[in-house]
């Protein structure tokens, strides 16, 4: 049996209620690391070996911008401890011997054994991903059936840091040098931030992401729930074991993992009815492309009425960013608000996206003229999230909570 074979017949037998004492003993004859990467994703790294690589290293070992994969007794070998997930070595290698961390039958182990709520948190380029059919609205029906007890739009906590990040961008102004780095999408972006570019690290903002933002909003709300977040990125897996950073999220599934259980359900959206809610304003829904950061933090700045000019640069692609980065650190700065997203495109070029990244991004505009509020101090669920957390302005909120804050 292939590892792809064994991957699909674990997935129905999963769904039809079978349980993992029950899978493992069927499966007994079954690749024992197989078995338990699929069983037991958590207690590997985001990145697999599904069979053994001995090109030594010349595709997948040079693709690895961080150092994570090693070349050990002619065999190819992943360090966890510096795999951030960006997935160039999986997409680099020419033997097809490494794949990414599958968490769908785990998440299918979490709807039915969970005494919990459940919630599907889907990041900002879901829109348009599983089809034309397949809206916004829709796609909450389709959650809804698989098991999980709600969708939420991880855009309207991209709302709520676009308003932190946006108070601190004059703060950050006055610092020397005069400008900001966003720290609000991309785990890669931070990584390569924080591992060689230290010395502009104090112009990074101490905020979480918008997943982390969510899954720990979510959860103050919802004691005890547990939280799945659905992107495209193979990133926001090590993202949400980061120390730190772990509990807000409990699975992270790609939007090909997503297909697979709409696939497993045999969820036909055509037929579903539309269960209509809207979450965030245009701002956070942006956060989804590249320079959608940079518009949704200028827009806000000046719905606030700072008295200072935003003069935004973006980068797209590890070797922009890279690029980008090295300018900064050389003093050859050309604006002062600094975003970098690792995938070409933003977050709809992820490796796991299921639309090409022209046809994602136009989805992703499209989206934002249709939100009814531009900015995120317009947006109605933002204030009533805030004073359900028991403050009553957004800036009692920014100044007297801890739950936006990371360690840099």
């Amino acid at each position: 049996m292939t590892w792809n074979e064994l991957y699909w017949d674990i997935m129905y037998r999963k769904q039809k209620g079978e349980s993992i004492e029950e899978l493992e003993e069927r499966f007994s004859d079954a690749d024992r690391s197989h078995m338990d990467c699929l069983l037991h994703p958590e207690k590997h790294a985001v990145v697999w070996n599904v069979k053994d690589c001995d090109c030594t290293g010349q595709d997948c070992v040079a693709a690895c911008i961080f150092q994570a994969m090693e070349v050990r007794d002619g065999k190819v070998s992943l360090n966890p401890e510096k795999c951030t997930g960006c997935a160039e070595c999986i997409e680099a290698c020419q033997n097809e011997s490494l794949d990414f961390s599958k968490d769908t039958v785990r998440v299918l182990e979490l709807l039915k054994e969970a005494q919990e709520p459940v919630y599907a948190l889907v990041a900002p380029a879901f829109v348009g991903q599983f089809g034309r059919e397949a809206s916004p609205a829709r796609i909450r029906t389709a959650l809804k059936q698989i098991g999980f007890a709600g969708m939420i739009e991880v855009a309207a906590f991209a709302d709520i840091l676009t308003l932190k990040e946006s108070l601190e961008f004059k703060e950050n102004l006055d610092k020397p040098g005069g400008f900001q780095l966003t720290s609000c999408c991309c785990p890669v972006w931070i990584a390569l931030i924080r591992r060689d570019f230290q010395k502009i690290a104090g112009h990074l903002p101490p905020s979480v992401s918008p997943m982390i933002a969510c899954g720990r909003i979510v959860k103050e709300l919802h004691r005890d729930c547990k939280t799945v977040f659905i992107g495209p990125c193979l990133a926001k897996k090590a993202e949400a074991r980061e120390k730190g950073l772990e509990g807000a999220i409990d699975c992270v599934l790609t939007f090909q993992e997503l297909e697979d259980l709409f696939q497993v359900f045999q969820i036909d959206f055509s037929r579903l009815d539309e269960d209509s809610k809207e979450h965030a304003a245009a701002a956070g829904r942006l956060y989804a492309r590249s320079g959608g950061v940079s518009r949704a933090i200028r827009e806000c700045v000046d719905s606030l009425g700072h008295h200072c000019e935003m003069k935004p640069v973006y980068a797209n692609g590890v070797e922009q960013c890279k690029e980008l980065l090295g300018h900064i650190l050389q003093g050859e700065i050309e604006g002062n608000f600094y975003e970098g997203m690792a995938c070409p495109g933003g977050c709809v070029g992820g490796p796991k996206r299921l639309k090409d990244v022209e046809e994602g991004t136009q989805m992703v505009n499209e989206y934002a003229a249709q939100a009814s509020y531009a900015t995120p101090g317009e947006n109605p669920y933002v204030i009533d999230l805030i004073q359900r957390l028991g403050f009553d302005t957004v800036e009692h909120f920014l100044e007297g909570s801890r739950i936006l804050t990371r360690e840099l």
